[in-house]
């Protein structure tokens, strides 16, 4: 197995200001590659790690109408009855209606979101 070798270069070629007396060597160069390659990756696991973080799922609405550039449902207060309860989680099979699909949500997610449920006072 053969090993690896630096080719030689010239000190003059990497030396620093000539009015500072200070020089950089091959020497130098094999320590601050590593402590920089590393420092890079230790910075970059971070920020991912950070990032992951603060989001924890992407879109909230993963799968109803997709192709609107918005979703909106309107309804008449005529129309609802005495009593209605609509989706805020995004997951139900019933959407706008609520199922109860955010109690599964809630447990994945650490969320604490629950229906809408609009109802009619008691004259």
């Amino acid at each position: 197995m053969s090993s690896l070798s630096l080719p030689d270069m010239p000190v003059s070629s990497i030396s620093a200001l000539p009015s500072s007396g200070f020089r950089l060597t091959k020497e130098h160069f094999l320590v601050a590659v590593p402590v920089a390659v590393v420092a890079a990756a230790g910075g970059f696991l971070a920020s991912q790690y950070l990032s992951s973080r603060s989001c924890k799922k992407g879109q909230v609405n993963t799968s109803i109408s997709k192709d609107s550039p918005k979703v909106v449902h309107s309804f008449d207060m005529e129309d609802i009855g005495t009593k209605a309860v609509y989706c805020r989680c995004w997951k139900s099979k019933k959407f706008p209606f609520c199922d109860g699909a955010h109690a599964k949500h809630n447990e994945e997610t650490g969320d604490n979101v629950g229906p809408l449920i609009i109802k009619k006072k008691d004259a």
